[in-house]
């Protein structure tokens, strides 16, 4: 892949809520309300990650709460039922918890929230030490990358090593973080390769070609 892709670490928060297991149900429901997260991590012993208690994790108490008939108790799961029933972190957390590394890309990163159907993912070391937390939102800052800094990244790691003049003259246009690449090229079979590289570009919201062949391109 052209280029140096984002990490995990360039995004992170690195000041993170966090709580012990003895933490009672109270406190993670004003943590998450005070710090604005939907989950937070569970630590041990100097920092080691061992769960994350989120807020599906607190929801069964409430479900639970209003049930005189019982009806709802015998139709949800036995973990449900114990969730609704605990009081401290160590019992309400969901274990072991879903992780990444700092040195991860933000795809990686993308694919295990995905896979895992979670939010946010604590940040550990090799260790298993906690050293931050990465978000939705957080890996949603590369689409704020400038149109002009994709362009010259585009331009300089994909088309100038893959269309080089004099065969080929291509123009670059980017606007909203859509590519379009314009112009006439020698081998229009490299197309679908620099189509998958320049979506690897971060920022890149979608790519486009309005390409013509030519055995020798006239200079724009």
């Amino acid at each position: 892949m052209y280029g140096t892709p984002h990490t995990v670490s360039d995004v992170m928060t690195t000041t993170v809520a966090a709580v012990g297991r003895r933490a009672p149900f109270k406190e993670l429901v004003e943590m998450m309300q005070d710090w604005q997260v939907s989950a937070v991590p569970v630590i041990e012993g100097e920092g080691r990650v061992v769960g994350v208690v989120s807020e599906a994790d607190l929801l069964p108490k409430e479900e639970l709460r209003d049930d005189p008939a019982d009806d709802y108790r015998r139709l949800r799961p036995p973990s449900d039922l114990a969730k609704g029933e605990a009081i401290t972190a160590g019992d309400l957390m969901s274990s072991p918890a879903v992780t990444v590394r700092a040195d991860a890309t933000l795809a990686e990163a993308a694919r295990t929230m995905a896979r895992s159907r979670v939010k946010r993912l604590p940040v550990v070391d090799e260790n298993g030490m906690l050293e931050g937390v990465v978000s939705r939102a957080d890996l949603l800052k590369v689409f704020l990358r400038g149109d002009r800094e994709i362009q010259e990244e585009v331009r300089r790691e994909i088309v100038a090593p893959l269309f080089p003049p004099p065969d080929s003259a291509v123009e670059l246009r980017v606007e909203d973080g859509v590519v379009t690449v314009l112009g006439r090229v020698r081998d229009t079979s490299l197309v679908p390769v620099a189509a998958r590289l320049v979506r690897a570009v971060e920022g890149v919201v979608d790519v486009r070609f309005d390409l013509a062949a030519g055995q020798r391109a006239a200079h724009a």
